[in-house]
């Protein structure tokens, strides 16, 4: 009896919408929730604070407290119209994160957070609002699985997703899910209305100089239950989830594009030395990414020993040419571990500059290809090209997804033949161009050029 009084409870309280599915956090991070979902002010607007309307008459809406502690990964649910915040939506067709003609994207009012279809989601799961721009943090720029194919009317029309052709959305029971588009099919009918047009602006858009990536970063598994509470703490990076919270994007989109730009970074510090690490962390000791605190539940989920997995090599030390040790610091990550930087430093023995070399298994389906994934912590070495220049080379969790949950990803896998003790350390993703180096002792990425200078020795 207790789970179904809380969900009336909810149902009764905060804006009015119906609460359809429970509630995953009992709280925001106020700070992280801002930075997540900016309001873009320069954006044009073809509708602003609108209801969008199912063909059998009801609304879309959102429960900012049904995703993650940053008002991700909120599922999009359909209830009676009733006016409330949830339920109203701007159109921009212009913008930070919209630079294609004839096409829209659909922003929470609520939230300004993006509807997004992510396909490698498990199914009935993959239709959600994630930030603008495809990034955790707020920091992306422009990507397709945000954009729809408008023309400027209010509708009825389909929500035909520009990342996915054929795809559309559809009201399937009490959430929006995804199909094949289907013109006779009245779910995928949607009509914009409750308010006017938004009046034309007169700011121009500014384009958004940030490299477009996708991180996804997210919820992480606990399974203490939740309860509402109307305090929003700014500085909390624990939250409560009820049952299993959806899959996370903070990641970087497996097989995502690389970027066309070539910045190799000039770092002016070079990296300080690290003390050796025997133990990973197991407390909610603090972190350097964005501040706060480790946890330790979220970071075990997202770095999973893979039991399966075919090992060329276990807790061996990787050398660059200079004789120095690949090494990271478990702490110097974001709260589950991801985007730790990979320094070079001098060799100490300690766990934290072992490595094992993965050539088969849950998150390596390509022969000849291996992950180097840290003994420490098993998290693995990641490059990406969409973040800023010198922070490119990251750990990050095998697989490509914050959450653990990824399948395979180039960014990850690197050339590699049985047998071998040197390795050049270019992302099949990248085709060859691209070689991971030292730079200031922070490994960094450049043009690969063959020369022995970029090898490193596998110890």
């Amino acid at each position: 009896m207790i789970a179904p009084l809380r969900v009336l409870f909810f149902a009764s309280v905060g804006l009015g919408t119906p609460i359809l599915q429970g509630r995953v956090v009992d709280k925001l991070d106020e700070a992280a929730t801002a930075e997540a979902h900016v309001r873009d002010d320069t954006a044009t607007r073809a509708f602003a604070g609108i209801e969008i309307k199912t063909s059998d008459g009801r609304c879309a809406f959102v429960d900012e407290l049904s995703g993650d502690f940053r008002a991700n990964l909120l599922p999009i649910q359909v209830a009676t119209c009733d006016g409330s915040e949830g339920q109203k939506w701007d159109i921009i067709t212009a913008g930070k994160h919209n630079d294609q003609p004839g096409t829209m994207l659909v922003v929470s009012t609520l939230t300004q957070g993006c509807m997004n279809f992510d396909p490698r989601r498990a199914a009935g799961n993959q239709v959600i609002i994630f930030s603008c721009g495809g990034r955790a943090d707020g920091g992306g720029a422009v990507t397709n699985s945000q954009l729809f194919n408008f023309d400027g009317g209010a509708g009825p029309l389909p929500l035909a997703n520009v990342g996915e052709k054929g795809i559309c959305f559809t009201a399937k029971g009490d959430v929006l899910d995804q199909a094949a588009c289907s013109t006779s099919d009245s779910a995928q009918s949607f009509t914009f209305g409750g308010n006017t047009p938004a009046p034309v602006q007169d700011t121009v858009p500014v384009e958004d100089t940030t490299p477009a990536t996708t991180s996804t970063v997210l919820a992480p598994a606990n399974t203490q239950a939740a309860c509402v509470s109307t305090t929003i703490v700014t500085s909390t990076r624990f939250i409560d989830v009820t049952g299993s919270p959806p899959a996370a994007t903070e990641s970087p989109l497996a097989e995502q594009p690389a970027s066309t730009v070539d910045a190799p970074a000039t770092p002016s510090v070079t990296a300080a030395p690290e003390a050796p690490v025997s133990e990973n962390p197991t407390t909610a000791v603090p972190v350097s990414r964005a501040g706060g605190v480790l946890q330790p539940s979220a970071a075990a989920e997202s770095h999973q020993f893979d039991a399966t997995a075919t090992r060329a090599f276990t807790g061996v030390q990787v050398k660059d040419a200079a004789g120095k040790c690949l090494s990271i610091d478990p702490t110097a990550g974001d709260f589950r571990q991801n985007l730790i930087p990979v320094t070079v430093q001098d060799c100490t023995g300690a766990t934290n500059q072992k490595w094992d070399f993965i050539t088969a298994g849950k998150h390596n389906n390509q022969p000849g290809n291996t992950l180097v994934v840290s003994s420490l912590m098993n998290g693995c070495i990641n490059l990406d090209l969409r973040r800023a220049a010198g922070d490119q080379v990251i750990i990050f969790s095998c697989g490509g997804r914050a959450d653990g949950e990824g399948g395979t990803t180039g960014s990850q896998l690197f050339p590699f033949t049985a047998g071998e003790t040197s390795i050049e350390l270019a992302p099949i993703n990248e085709q060859g161009q691209k070689c991971l180096v030292d730079n200031a002792g922070k490994l960094d990425q450049t043009a690969c050029t063959g020369d022995k200078s970029q090898l490193f020795s596998i110890v």
